[in-house]
């Protein structure tokens, strides 16, 4: 079991980062305590690193809601190609919006979760998920185009 956690351990540290930022190792502390309570209960074995994923990002949701938003860490990594000056700019322009925002758009535009999955991760209704999506892009332009003009 030990060798296991260890192995999934930097996995769970990357996801955690990505949407709990400052709150990361707490994140990460709290999705490795689920992962090895829940593991006796996963009934398929070839759907473990999927059932790990779904874990931790609900586990890093819960205590970003939890305990707040905490120190901006910056965006997630983006395509190699990218240009610098751009990621900058997008990780300006999250980091300036609320929390719940940069949460939401995480799991779109990261993790390339559906409507159906962040309500299941966030434990709130399909039309809820939609109109925080709706709202968060709405703000994020608005933020991109005040930051560029």
């Amino acid at each position: 079991m030990n060798d296991l956690l260890r192995h999934i351990a930097p996995f769970v540290g990357r996801l955690c980062l990505r949407i709990a930022r400052g709150h990361s190792s707490d994140a990460a502390q709290e999705a490795m305590l689920a992962i090895y309570q829940g593991l006796r209960g996963l009934r398929e074995p070839t759907a473990f690193y999927g059932w790990v994923k779904a874990v931790t990002i609900r586990e890093a949701v819960r205590t970003t809601k939890r305990v707040g938003p905490g120190p901006s860490d910056g965006l997630p990594e983006v395509a190699q190609d990218a240009n610098p000056l751009i990621t900058v700019h997008i990780s300006d322009v999250m980091n300036r919006l609320p929390a719940h925002h940069r949460e939401i758009l995480t799991l779109r535009a990261v993790y390339g979760m559906d409507e159906q999955e962040m309500a299941a991760t966030l434990c709130v209704p399909v039309g809820t998920v939609r109109s925080r999506l709706h709202r968060a892009r709405r703000s994020f332009q608005d933020a991109w185009l005040k930051s560029a003009g």
